[in-house]
């Protein structure tokens, strides 16, 4: 089986931002979540593989395959076309918080927003903290 790729490392998390974002409202936007995830997940940022930025971390196992491996509870990475925020688990109650959010678009596991401004930050913050409860009575 091949290894993951995406694991956490000591890459400056400032300097990623400053060099990955494409645009200053991205950087603007990143540092907010830097401050905003930190806040509500207590851990300190760190980067996985080569554009995520993660807080926390629990270890997963799959019960219908052997892939096994380490994953940030909560993240996000200022991608070109949008910043893909990692907080949605699909736990119960998450589609509830997606109504209330703004102006997003959803993929498999993570929501896409243009900036941070298209969305709500309180249903933002219960969408972190549902997920990293979810996750962390799941794989603990």
């Amino acid at each position: 089986m091949a290894a993951i790729k995406t694991r956490q490392h000591d890459g400056d998390v400032h300097e990623f931002i400053e060099s990955f974002s494409n645009t200053e409202q991205k950087k603007k936007d990143s540092y907010e979540l830097l401050k905003l995830m930190e806040q509500v997940s207590g851990h300190q940022p760190k980067m996985w593989g080569a554009s995520i930025i993660g807080f926390g971390q629990y270890h997963y196992k799959s019960k219908r395959s052997s892939q096994e491996g380490d994953w940030p509870l909560i993240g996000f990475s200022p991608r070109k076309a949008a910043i893909s925020l990692y907080v949605y688990s699909g736990c119960a109650g998450q589609d509830d918080l997606l109504n209330d959010l703004g102006k997003f678009k959803m993929g498999k596991a993570c929501i896409y927003v243009k900036k941070l401004s298209d969305i709500n930050q309180e249903p933002l913050k219960d969408l972190m903290r549902s997920s990293i409860d979810f996750l962390q009575k799941k794989y603990d």
